[in-house]
């Protein structure tokens, strides 16, 4: 049985504004709209950085039940493989009532180590290219807009993997290819 290698993170989406630097022609100057609005929805992604594949839910919370559907879900994309996922100590991901599937196991980063999953470096990503300095009249609107960011990261494997695949992954003999 093959098997593949993984990295999951939850991310936080909201209402609230993130304003990044932009660049205006000169004489202009740049307007951008900012609301604090206390609405999140979160999103539990798992990469392969081997091939830049992307398994995503979004979801209104996160918790031991809904990780379990999301563990579900993503053994269910890669049938006939085990997967070896690996992920932070969220309470979630440690919790007596978590569900794991007989094809995957899950391993923990060290403690204190973001720089360590490479799924951060999507969650970056998807802040700076769909969510900053743009303001959300609705939680739907946010989700609109995560659906569209996922839908262009399926349809761009290769950029998944620049974002994803670090050196070090070069040395695993499941990552050679």
């Amino acid at each position: 049985m093959p098997v593949r290698l993984l990295f999951e993170d939850e991310g936080r989406f909201g209402r609230i504004s993130d304003t990044r630097r932009c660049w205006v022609p000169l004489p202009h100057r740049a307007v951008v709209g900012q609301q604090v609005v206390r609405e999140y929805l979160y999103s539990v992604a798992t990469v392969c950085p081997q091939d830049g594949s992307v398994v995503a839910l979004i979801l209104p919370w996160v918790d031991a039940e809904t990780m379990s559907l999301f563990l579900q879900h993503a053994a269910a994309e890669y049938p006939g493989e085990f997967c070896l996922m690996f992920l932070d100590r969220a309470a979630w991901h440690c919790a007596g009532a978590l569900q794991v599937p007989a094809s995957m196991r899950l391993l923990f980063l060290p403690p204190y180590s973001p720089e360590l999953n490479p799924v951060e470096h999507l969650w970056d990503h998807l802040r700076e290219n769909y969510f900053g300095n743009q303001v959300f009249h609705s939680l739907d609107d946010v989700e609109t807009r995560l659906c569209q960011a996922y839908r262009d990261l399926f349809a761009h494997p290769e950029l998944v993997r620049s974002l994803t695949r670090f050196e070090w992954m070069n040395t695993l003999p499941m990552m050679s290819n």
